[in-house]
């Protein structure tokens, strides 16, 4: 089993910045990829990063790169998601997850992939 605590949600005007991090605890040795998700109300829950913790790859949705930066910190077993130049549609719940699979699809990030999942943390964005 895997916990996966989210926190650094919040309101932000548009154009501003926030650094979303993930507490990962229990059996995380055999974690491959880990990642985050967003769901806007009314709306499925999308993939918008991951990353492969054995060496560092990184992936993003189409929608978000050069905005947002996914990162790692192994000694901590934390995760990461830098958020710059937020918009208003960027307001959604933000998802920590993590997965066991060697392989995953990264384009686009699929939910079935990950078998963990935290509870998440709010971001909202005012125009």
């Amino acid at each position: 089993q895997v916990q996966l605590v989210e926190s650094g949600g919040g309101s932000v005007q548009a154009g501003g910045s926030l650094r979303l991090a993930c507490a990962a605890s229990g059996y995380t040795a055999s974690t491959y990829w880990m990642g985050w998700f967003r769901q806007a109300p009314g709306k499925e829950r999308e993939g918008v990063a991951a990353i492969y913790t054995r060496d560092g790859s990184t992936y993003y949705a189409d929608s978000v790169n050069g905005r947002f930066t996914i990162s790692q910190d192994n000694a901590k077993n934390a995760l990461y998601l830098q958020i710059n130049n937020l918009k208003p549609e960027d307001t959604a719940i933000y998802y920590c997850a993590s997965s066991h699979r060697f392989s995953i699809r990264t384009q686009p990030l699929k939910t079935s992939d990950f078998g963990y999942w935290g509870r998440g943390t709010q971001v909202t964005v005012s125009s």
